[in-house]
């Protein structure tokens, strides 16, 4: 795949308010409300810088990835997504190649996003993610005047 755009990095937080203190402190303003992602168990805060975000993640529940991840990891860097067209096709062709994916399919995502993730011992101790925005969502589309 070529032209990948960096969508966000994911930094995991026991707390979005204490996980904010630093993006607070160099002068941005979470954007949107709070969002909970059902389907991943997580609360989600964003921070825009740039063309991308910023994705805090807390989680919602005890028995969600992020809340494992943050037994066994200190708060910090969760992971990195990028921006593709067509989730599928993508996740087709990774998958005639060998990478490995945590799930089977895509799932939902923030904001009506669909995501997948590979496993990180494919990208080198990196979870990587794969986001396909709606046609009418997303950074794209709010730089063209559409409502996010």
């Amino acid at each position: 795949m070529t032209g990948l755009i960096l969508d966000h990095i994911g930094i995991a937080t026991p707390d979005l308010d204490v996980g904010s203190a630093p993006y607070l402190a160099l002068g941005l303003t979470p954007e949107g409300e709070d969002e909970l992602v059902a389907a991943q168990g997580v609360n989600v805060r964003v921070f825009r810088v740039g063309e991308s975000v910023v994705e805090l993640l807390a989680p919602a529940r005890p028995d969600s990835a992020i809340a494992r991840y943050l037994e066994k990891n200190r708060p910090g860097l969760h992971h990195t997504a990028y921006r593709v067209p067509d989730l599928d096709a993508e996740v087709s062709r990774l998958k005639a190649a060998g990478a490995p994916f945590l799930s089977d399919a895509p799932g939902p995502g923030l904001h009506g996003t669909r995501v997948i993730f590979l496993h990180p011992k494919w990208g080198q101790g990196t979870l990587i993610e794969l986001v396909e925005h709606p046609r009418t969502h997303g950074p794209q589309a709010q730089r063209q005047g559409d409502a996010h």
